[in-house]
């Protein structure tokens, strides 16, 4: 088994044990946690990829990890943590995306509504001093989330997933109802996320390193031209 391949089940080892460890209520979870984004940074590393995904990875454990601290400073500092690792996402998105165009500024309208929208409904029940954080925060998110729009549908999808995950977060934050099993759902769609977003833009950064070959016209062109080349001249 090829390296890339073992870190790849093992990370999907890891995210299924920290699955049904939160389900089950299990001490587990705590441990299997702060293992998944290194296991996934690994995963990249061993496919060549950017070193600055791998970078966005950790950047992603670090946020895990105070995270579980609890409390509002470790939650500002994790997500700072968050906010470091989209600022790598963007980064790789404009290296390896595409130009925007209509398409873009549609998606760019709903993102910015749906933005909107979040942060006046979670205002109130937010803490004051996690209130701008959080909204400026999730402006970053948003702003990562189109951007990988420009890439393969699947970063784009896990952009979009990392949305929602944070969406969940915040809506415990500021003290909403919580369907059961809160942190299941969470984790779930954070998971599906990183994992999208990292392979999405390792492929999209393999596909700029390929050089395309010609085609079969343009090499019909030149084997045409060569021959002519070499044919005496009257």
């Amino acid at each position: 088994m090829s390296p890339s391949r073992a870190f790849s089940a093992l990370f999907g080892a890891a995210a299924l044990a920290h699955l049904g460890a939160l389900l089950a209520g299990s001490a587990v979870a705590l441990v299997t946690k702060p293992a998944l984004m290194p296991l996934l940074a690994a995963y990249v590393l061993t496919r060549s990829g950017p070193r600055l995904l791998a970078v966005a990875l950790l950047f992603g454990c670090g946020g895990d990890v105070l995270l579980q601290v609890g409390g509002e400073m470790p939650f500002l500092l994790g997500m700072a943590s968050f906010a470091a690792g989209h600022g790598c996402y963007l980064v790789l998105c404009s290296r390896h995306g595409s130009p925007g165009g209509a398409r873009t500024r549609r998606l760019a309208v709903g993102y910015g509504a749906a933005w909107l929208v979040t942060v006046a409904l979670l205002w109130p029940g937010l803490e004051a001093g996690l209130r701008v954080p959080v909204a400026l925060y999730s402006l970053l998110l948003v702003t990562m989330a189109l951007c990988a729009t420009r890439t393969l549908p699947l970063a784009a999808a896990g952009g979009a997933l990392f949305v929602v995950s944070d969406t969940l977060i915040a809506t415990g934050v500021a003290g909403w109802p919580q369907a059961p099993a809160a942190q299941f759902w969470v984790m779930l769609t954070y998971i599906g996320a990183q994992f999208l977003l990292a392979e999405g833009l390792l492929r999209s950064a393999e596909g700029a390193g390929r050089t395309p070959g010609p085609s079969s016209g343009e090499r019909e062109r030149q084997r045409t031209a060569s021959r002519a080349s070499t044919m005496p001249k009257p």
